[in-house]
């Protein structure tokens, strides 16, 4: 397989030993796409294997969390004139082989953004987390969480942006600044792998859950606002 545009793969990581190598190798082998590793200040192994298996590495000086690392890779591929950008987690959940049903969106033009995603994973705590999200946001999406994104050039500009540079997560709030920007949100079903390693940060616990809703909800109400419309529907 081969795309089709100018097209780099992003891979935020943090101590991904374990599975960083094989994702690397696998979205070389089936796209024959640069891929980029950010690496968050990784204390294990995850730069050097990575750069074995082909990427190119990121290093952070400071640790940013994965929004930052991935803003970071969106200003990377902004100066280096990619024209699409494909955001995959360094765990395994998201399969490789599903970059096509992203890239074919935004190929039709049907979408700025296509989000897999996979709402069968969700646990009690995420389904309760992404409902009241819907609520206060009026976002339609299914799979508010997914990090498995395509964005072409105008999503890019718009989250690499100082806007978007003291967001703590990479859903809600992301998801908000691109509908204000009048920009369009697509979802394509995939299949997510359980993690290989380690457990989620935000819905490992009823506590973590109830600190990021807090968090996040200051977030839309403060920061970027209630109204449900992107400015073009608004008018």
């Amino acid at each position: 397989m081969a795309t089709l545009d100018p097209t780099v793969v992003l891979i935020p990581a943090y101590n991904e030993a374990a599975t960083v190598g094989d994702i690397v190798a696998r979205v070389r082998r089936l796209w024959r796409c640069p891929v980029v590793v950010i690496d968050d200040c990784s204390t294990d192994a995850t730069v050097r294997i990575a750069r074995l298996a082909g990427a190119t590495v990121l290093p952070l000086t400071i640790q940013l969390g994965a929004w930052g690392a991935i803003q970071t890779g969106l200003r990377y591929a902004l100066r280096q004139g990619y024209q699409i950008a494909v955001t995959l987690d360094a765990d395994g959940q998201h399969d490789p082989e599903d970059i096509g049903a992203l890239l074919r969106l935004l190929a039709t033009d049907a979408a700025d953004v296509a989000i897999g995603a996979f709402p069968e994973r969700a646990s009690r705590a995420r389904r309760f987390a992404w409902s009241y999200f819907r609520w206060l946001t009026g976002l339609e999406l299914e799979d508010i969480t997914s990090g498995f994104r395509a964005y072409n050039p105008a999503a890019m500009i718009a989250l690499a942006s100082r806007e978007a540079s003291l967001l703590d997560y990479q859903d809600v709030g992301v998801l908000l600044i691109l509908r204000r920007k009048g920009l369009r949100i697509v979802e394509a079903p995939v299949a997510m792998q359980p993690r290989a390693a380690g457990a989620s940060r935000i819905f490992r616990s009823w506590w973590v859950v109830g600190k990021y809703m807090l968090q996040t909800s200051l977030l839309c109400i403060a920061r970027v606002g209630f109204n449900p419309l992107p400015p073009a529907a608004a008018d």
